[in-house]
């Protein structure tokens, strides 16, 4: 559920730590889902409240333009593009940024989260396999 590592780091660490590539898989998805809902719902709010504080306001800052950088593509691909941005496992993309970007731009729930969890298991697959490609040549 952490933001940045997420999936992609909690799948790797869950077979290190001896869960079977399956449940490490079942259990990441979960995870990185968890928070989903509450960001698309509350993400609004919670930046503007942090705009009133100076000490808030940097960050807020940096998330609204991450967000802005990463909807780009979400602006031309609307739900195929949040579930690509999602999919692809690579830093700064993901769960958390493609919540961040669906609610900035007021993609419809029903239809943002959905798209996000496509996106979270097929990064998941994605890691899966070349988590468990690496368990298999260890």
């Amino acid at each position: 559920m952490v933001p940045v590592i997420e999936l992609r780091g909690a799948l790797p660490i869950g077979v290190g730590m001896g869960l079977s590539p399956v449940t490490a898989l079942i259990v990441s998805i979960i995870g990185n889902m968890v928070p989903v809902p509450f960001i698309l719902l509350l993400i609004r709010k919670i930046l503007r409240w942090m705009h009133r504080f100076e000490k808030f306001d940097k960050l807020a800052n940096r998330l609204e333009a991450k967000a802005e950088k990463a909807g780009d593509k979400l602006v031309k691909y609307e739900t195929f593009g949040l579930f690509v941005l999602v999919a692809i496992p690579l830093p700064g993309t993901g769960a958390w940024t493609g919540a961040l970007v669906a609610a900035l731009f007021n993609l419809r729930f029903r239809n943002a989260l959905p798209a996000i969890f496509a996106g979270v298991v097929a990064a998941g697959l994605i890691v899966f396999f070349i988590t468990y490609g690496v368990v298999l040549i260890v």
